[in-house]
């Protein structure tokens, strides 16, 4: 199958250390590592090593950290060619911290994402589209606008967005934090909503009514960042295959527990292999 993705590309600057930083604190002993990565990136990744034939549409800086952000991306075969290069603007930076439990505190700096615009966008989107929010919210809705096939619309990080947007999509994924900022409103559309609650699984609704749900597989977390971004792929891809809602919930479970089990969002996404594996074992 072949899916758009219209998000942001950032490098990831991950530091590993022994427990998060507390309001004012600083925690020495940690360890550096640069990885691709991005909210749009992660996502296109993710369903690229699936099993789709994906295309994203982004910007980077015109600096060392571009080349780097999209290394992963161009090895595995996703279509950059709707990647642009900004002369004025850096390549976005996520700034990670992570303990030894897997879990994480970021921070972003946009840079080049922030100035992806409309006018970068085809004129219809016939394909699945997946959408987050870390572009600009009026390219995210301008994209959801000319999508003709099923959108998949990531709400995160959760900001205000048209009632429009939220009618047109097909599938909605946000995780617990997320689904309290929007409320009520992720229910008015005729789509699925999927919210995602981390190792106790995710659950599926379908106007306000919950259809099915799935746990994902025990396994030893490392670096929680990336499985969201693994889950949202695995459960576009999973869809538009035809699976139904509580096979494609467990496989997109896996992905994210997958996911979970290295570091770095895109050198931790799974293969299919590596996911059928797991849902089976």
């Amino acid at each position: 199958m072949n899916i758009m993705v219209v998000g942001s590309i950032n490098l990831d600057m991950v530091a590993s250390a022994p427990s998060l930083p507390q309001p004012g604190e600083t925690v020495t002993g940690a360890t550096l590592a640069r990885h691709p990565g991005g909210k749009g990136a992660n996502q296109a990744l993710a369903a690229e090593k699936l099993g789709a034939e994906v295309q994203l549409i982004g910007r980077v800086g015109d600096d060392a950290m571009a080349g780097e952000a999209l290394a992963l991306m161009e090895g595995f075969g996703v279509d950059l060619s709707g990647v642009e290069i900004d002369l004025a603007a850096p390549t976005g930076v996520a700034l990670i911290a992570v303990d030894p439990s897997g879990e994480n505190q970021i921070v972003v700096a946009a840079g080049a994402n922030h100035l992806v615009t409309p006018e970068q966008l085809p004129i219809r989107i016939e394909c699945p589209l997946i959408v987050q929010l870390e572009l600009p919210v009026e390219t995210v809705e301008a994209a959801v606008g000319r999508a003709t096939g099923f959108v998949c619309a990531n709400l995160a990080p959760a900001r205000p967005v048209s009632e429009q947007l939220l009618k047109r999509c097909d599938l909605i994924v946000v995780n617990e934090v997320e689904a309290i900022f929007y409320g009520d409103l992720l229910h008015r559309g005729g789509g699925r909503v999927v919210v995602t609650q981390g190792a106790r699984g995710a659950e599926m609704y379908h106007r306000g009514v919950k259809m099915a749900w799935a746990t994902p597989p025990e396994v030893t977390a490392v670096d929680a960042t990336g499985a969201g971004d693994a889950f949202v792929g695995a459960i576009t891809v999973a869809l538009v295959e035809g699976m139904e809602p509580r096979e494609a919930l467990a496989f997109a479970c896996a992905a994210g527990a997958l996911a979970a089990t290295r570091a770095g969002a895109q050198p931790s996404l799974p293969t299919r292999d590596e996911v059928e594996a797991l849902v089976t074992a």
